[in-house]
């Protein structure tokens, strides 16, 4: 590899990295906050709270685990932009996390 382009792949991969564990570091807070809401759920249903209350935290927690799912895919299609240098494999990794995100959203 020339001095240039592995200092670029290296300055890549160190781009990615922080990336990588902001992300994660966003991610488990994130579900961590949705782990908290789903118990919240379990206590109110104990407790006899009306269904419509208990329905309406549950759209909440719904929709934090959706917002969630979206930046992992988001990560996903981050990851495979600076996982190559060839382009014609970045494309299709991209594809692959957009047909993924098509069939699960």
């Amino acid at each position: 590899m020339k001095p240039l382009l592995k200092r670029q792949t290296t300055e890549a991969s160190a781009a990615k990295s922080a990336y990588r564990a902001e992300h994660e570091k966003e991610a488990i807070t994130r579900l961590r906050k949705i782990e908290g809401q789903v118990r919240g759920l379990v206590l109110m249903i104990e407790s006899g709270r009306p269904c419509e209350d208990i329905a309406t935290q549950m759209t909440a927690a719904r929709k934090a685990l959706d917002k969630a799912f979206y930046r992992m895919m988001v990560c996903s299609m981050i990851e495979a932009a600076h996982a190559s240098d060839n382009r014609e494999k970045t494309v299709s990794d991209i594809e692959r996390s957009a047909r993924l995100l098509e069939k699960l959203a």
